[in-house]
């Protein structure tokens, strides 16, 4: 399913009747909507219409010909989106689809019933995102095989190595014999990865946002601290904090039963299926 966003198409897998209400997807950085498959059937299956998006830039989306992947360029793909259903919907994003989901939900709360972040707040740790600016900075020339690109994604994770590796070419594509993840390169350009204008956008996003919105921080985060939530909470004061036990930024990959979970729930509270 193709879905336009800022003069662009937007790759996006669905599930689950199309009348029903509906609740989009977004990704964190580098990843794509296949990290959101687990819990977009989990809300099909309890009666919503579940939609996971690749950001621009990412998976099978359109590259934006002129460079911008800001994060309010995300943030416009979302504003789009919500236009195209003219109805209320719920909004999940991780990391930088977290981001993206809060600042372009904001102008348009009215039509968000509600706005679920994994483990995003306005302010972030820069010791946190430091590694993922090297993880990027060394993914730049590509991988000589599945193998080596098996390493880096281990070692920026902090995980034991995949076991089977072959799986990882779904999320890569090969240009001269080399291994690169599915990606636009100028995703992760230094110049968009947390600069001032950034953090300024997403502070006056929680200031506006007036939707339920609830935050599932890792216990562990480096990216979202205890104080970044506290900051968080006094911009919007109608935030709900939970936490993800035992887990660090990225939780949605290795904790999306338990977020599915808890998703399910805060659906039933502030977007129940009506018969």
């Amino acid at each position: 399913m193709f879905l336009p966003g800022d003069g662009l198409l937007l790759a996006a897998d669905a599930a689950g009747d199309p009348g029903a209400p509906p609740v989009l997807f977004f990704h964190g950085g580098g990843q794509s909507r296949r990290a959101w498959r687990g819990p977009a059937e989990r809300v099909a299956e309890a009666g919503y219409y579940a939609l996971s998006f690749d950001l621009r830039g990412h998976g099978e989306s359109g590259w934006a010909a002129d460079g911008d992947y800001h994060v309010r360029a995300y943030a416009r793909d979302v504003t789009a989106l919500l236009n195209h259903f003219g109805r209320r919907v719920a909004l999940v994003g991780a990391s930088r689809g977290g981001q993206a989901a809060l600042i372009g939900g904001a102008g348009l709360s009215a039509q968000v019933s509600l706005m679920m972040l994994a483990d995003v707040a306005p302010d972030l740790c820069e010791s946190g995102v430091e590694p993922v600016r090297r993880f990027f900075r060394a993914s730049e020339a590509g991988f000589a095989s599945l193998d080596e690109a098996a390493d880096a994604l281990s070692t920026h994770l902090g995980r034991p190595r995949l076991a089977q590796v072959a799986g990882l070419a779904r999320a890569m594509r090969q240009v001269d014999g080399r291994y690169f993840w599915h990606w636009d390169p100028r995703t992760v350009n230094p110049a968009f990865l947390a600069p001032p204008s950034e953090l300024a956008a997403l502070r006056d996003a929680a200031a506006r946002v007036s939707c339920p919105v609830v935050l599932v921080r890792g216990e562990f985060s480096d990216i979202v601290s205890p104080a970044a939530v506290a900051a968080f909470q006094a911009l919007t004061p109608q935030l709900i904090v939970l936490e993800a036990k035992g887990q660090g930024h990225m939780f949605t990959g290795d904790a999306n039963d338990a977020f599915a979970r808890s998703l399910v729930a805060q659906l039933a509270t502030f977007a129940p299926v009506t018969a």
